[in-house]
């Protein structure tokens, strides 16, 4: 089935989720599944992350349980937003102290296997072929960490009612950890999934994760794909996951139509 061929009537019955450090509840009406940075910058090689010295092999795992993910919301009519970051091609929102920092063999703007890394328009600022946004899905780009900082994510999200996250993407003890910690000073409820984010330093993604869930939730909750699907879509199979990973990546949509 093709995910976009169709407007499904999204639900506001209640779902719950056995998550960490206790149940999560949402409403599929009010919730955003919200996917961060799957950038090709981040996770294939000659991009960013890997001119830092990191293996992007780490980051590659979490395609298939996010594309799982975001298959059911789109059949059941979830609202699905994708971040990138990366910066005007001036680097007019460039702080210096980001681009010298860290050392990489390329910097934020150099010219690198995929064009100039992490720069609005250029081939590794886009998101990967297995999670290409469809017409109709928000695709947000910040010049930051967070989701929130110097974006117009908020406003999106209050239009649309939402007051649930649903969080994927990397890396888990960056730019997940940064927006979950956002939008809990603004009043959303999050769940961070636990096998559909990843890190280059694996014990930072299980620190990270502990932190969301500590002290019963200081930041929200967390749980793994296998345990949110079902609370998204009741009609999921359990082979979901599976089928999906090892399922051929849809063609990405020309052009990405929709951006805040």
């Amino acid at each position: 089935m093709d995910p976009g061929s169709h407007t499904p009537t999204v639900t506001d019955a209640t779902r719950e989720v056995d998550a960490r450090p206790y149940p999560y509840r949402f409403a599929p009406a009010s919730t955003a599944l919200v996917i961060i940075d799957m950038q090709r910058d981040f996770l294939e090689p000659g991009g960013f992350g890997e001119s830092l010295g990191n293996d992007v092999s780490l980051l590659t795992r979490v395609v298939a349980p996010v594309r799982t993910l975001l298959h059911a919301a789109r059949r059941t009519g979830m609202t699905v937003v994708h971040t990138r970051e990366g910066h005007r091609p001036d680097l007019g929102d460039l702080p210096a102290s980001k681009r010298l920092r860290g050392n990489p063999t390329l910097r934020i703007g150099d010219e690198g296997p995929r064009g100039r890394v992490l720069v609005r328009g250029e081939e590794g600022h886009d998101l990967v072929d297995a999670l290409a946004p469809i017409p109709g899905e928000p695709v947000l780009d910040k010049p930051g960490k967070g989701a929130f900082y110097a974006t117009d994510f908020e406003l999106l999200l209050r239009t649309a009612g939402i007051t649930h996250l649903l969080v994927c993407g990397v890396t888990t003890e960056v730019c997940v950890h940064t927006t979950v910690r956002e939008a809990n000073d603004r009043g959303f409820e999050c769940l961070v999934v636990e096998d559909g984010c990843g890190s280059y330093v694996p014990e930072f993604h299980e620190t990270a994760l502990r932190m969301i869930a500590a002290q019963n939730g200081i930041f929200g909750w967390t749980a793994t794909s296998a345990e949110l699907l079902p609370a998204i879509d009741p009609g999921a199979l359990p082979q979901d996951a599976a089928a999906t990973a090892s399922a051929p990546s849809a063609a990405r949509p020309e052009p990405v139509t929709t951006e805040v």
